[in-house]
């Protein structure tokens, strides 16, 4: 455990971005791989790209790593849990915290943007690319953590096509605007626009 400490600040006690991307760099790991997240996630840091040296230990702790080479024994289990559909809810709400500026009640717009493909390359929606679309287009303003939430509520229980999506049900104004939209630029019953970015 204390060999991993190397990676701290000893004047602040936190790992720091340049400590991450040290240990990245040892781990044989992109820093945007999403693999980090996970990593975050588990230490359940409270902001992007640093770790307190209590959230970095206890997380160590609970994945059992007391070295670097278990460290990396242990990336390609935490990989896996991004397919695991409560563990893939846990990472998905977490990141909401995670990744906003500190201080604020909402996620950037570009952050948010920047997460969801982040998340939704491991957890496919064909629709992501549209609605980031959508957002730039109509929206332009950082996303509440009500809006977050209730997304991976849509892509979970909406089908692609829009077939069953009920423009009753108690969605927020974005999501039912954000169908309007699909629905103005035609987009078919795969998800698949004609006539978006055509």
């Amino acid at each position: 455990m204390s060999v991993l400490l190397c990676f701290a600040d000893p004047y602040l006690d936190m790992i720091m971005a340049d400590g991450i991307a040290r240990l990245c760099n040892d781990l044989q790991v992109d820093p945007q791989d999403i693999v980090m997240l996970v990593v975050s996630w588990h230490m359940k840091a409270a902001t992007m790209c640093e770790f307190s040296k209590q959230e970095f230990v206890g997380g160590l702790q609970s994945l059992g790593i007391d070295s670097l080479e278990k460290f990396q024994e242990r990336i390609p289990f935490m990989r896996s849990e991004l397919k695991d559909e409560q563990k893939f809810r846990e990472i998905y709400t977490f990141s909401f915290g995670w990744a906003k500026e500190k201080g604020q009640k909402s996620l950037a717009l570009d952050t948010a943007i920047g997460m969801w493909q982040l998340l939704f390359a491991e957890k496919h929606w064909p629709l992501v690319d549209h609605w980031c679309q959508f957002l730039q287009a109509r929206h332009n303003k950082a996303i509440s953590r009500d809006t977050w939430s209730q997304l991976l509520e849509f892509t979970r229980t909406v089908d692609s096509g829009l077939a069953n999506y009920d423009a009753e049900g108690a969605w927020p104004y974005l999501i039912d605007e954000f169908v309007d939209y699909l629905n103005e630029n035609g987009v078919g019953a795969d998800g698949f626009s004609r006539t978006i970015g055509a």
